[in-house]
């Protein structure tokens, strides 16, 4: 069957991995009103397309932190790809590099980050990186990562208890006993301690702060960006911290249910910013004009977590690179039907706002 949008590798993941995985990648706290208004509120947005612009020619490439990737559109942090496929993480990063874009490395890969890195040797990465109580595990990955040639740390703020994912705990959800959060191998001990997600529950520490951020340039050099902002408030004390980018995320819905769409939390962020430090965004991203409608709302680059994880269960590294060229072929043809010509063309003009 021929995989024409990133729905069809939906349907085909429900259709073949085991309720429990599946159930795992869907989930969303609570009711998932955010997780589903993460999609909704893509809809509810009006393009204002300009005409006889002359788009034989279009560009799709930008930068982000300095570097050029292809489109801008990049694969998020998301746990545990060897649920999905037998090559996990590996597969996801082949993919990602053979599309010369950015892949944020999440610290609950079931590979290691030093497999990623052989893996795909001249891949474009950033890690993701929780901090845990203990801060010297959190200390050991970011040299390990700055040592492999990771380009940026993407610090996780919204996480300071996990959120309540209800068929999770209906499935009792466990990590298959042949998998691992790689990373830590033999770093936690047998404990008595119940596990969560594959560590140890409790791992992560709910103290985390602004300091913590002063904490983490402290013992790096690399770029920190903040991901899991939504509100202006937050936006504007992470400037004044010093962070080198935003993305304005709300974890795919998995954490507070109730809160905004990334989509809808992105103006004010961007309106705060004004410039100072790049803005991205995760959360909703199915088709090439949601990619559009982000930008033209001042986002840099926006960031798939589930439809990533989709082409994982459909066919591997070549699942991954499908889902990503689609969205390259529907972005570059949303913007030419716009009268974009490049990503530098797009901005606010392009937005319907009376119908927000």
């Amino acid at each position: 069957m021929a995989m024409v949008c990133l729905t069809d590798f939906e349907e085909y993941a429900k259709e073949h991995l085991s309720k429990a995985t599946w159930d795992y990648y869907a989930a969303g706290a609570d009711e998932c009103c955010t997780r589903d208004d993460n999609l909704l509120a893509y809809k509810r947005i009006r393009l204002r397309p300009r005409i006889l612009r002359d788009v034989s020619v279009s560009d799709t490439r930008t930068t982000v932190q300095g570097t050029e990737i292809s489109f801008p559109v990049g694969i998020a942090p998301t746990a545990f790809h060897c649920l999905a496929w037998h090559e996990g993480e590996v597969a996801t990063a082949r993919a990602t590099e053979a599309l010369n874009t950015c892949y944020i490395t999440s610290t609950y890969s079931t590979c290691s980050v030093e497999e990623i890195v052989a893996a795909a040797p001249n891949g474009y990465r950033w890690f993701q990186l929780y901090v845990y109580r203990d801060r010297k595990l959190s200390e050991q990955i970011v040299h390990r990562v700055e040592a492999l040639g990771y380009k940026a740390l993407v610090l996780t703020v919204d996480v300071p208890y996990t959120g309540k994912r209800r068929n999770d705990i209906r499935n009792q959800f466990r990590l298959p006993p042949h998998l691992k959060v790689k990373n830590f191998d033999g770093v936690f001990q047998e404990t008595a301690v119940p596990e969560e997600y594959g560590v140890p529950a409790n791992s992560l520490d709910p103290s985390i702060s602004w300091k913590d951020v002063y904490w983490l340039q402290s013992i790096t050099r690399l770029p920190v960006i903040i991901k899991g902002i939504l509100t202006k408030e937050d936006a504007e004390l992470a400037v004044e911290h010093g962070v080198q980018g935003i993305i304005v995320s709300n974890h795919g819905g998995r954490q507070l249910d109730g809160g905004p769409a990334s989509i809808d939390a992105l103006s004010e962020i961007v309106d705060t910013v004004q410039g100072r430090i790049e803005v991205y965004l995760d959360g909703g991203i199915r088709t090439g004009s949601d990619v559009l409608k982000a930008l033209a709302l001042g986002a840099k680059c926006v960031f798939i977590g589930r439809p990533a994880v989709w082409g994982l269960a459909y066919k591997g590294e070549e699942g991954v690179r499908e889902v990503l060229q689609i969205l390259n072929d529907e972005f570059r043809l949303s913007m030419a039907l716009s009268g974009c010509r490049n990503v530098a063309e797009i901005n606010r003009n392009l937005i319907q706002f009376s119908k927000l």
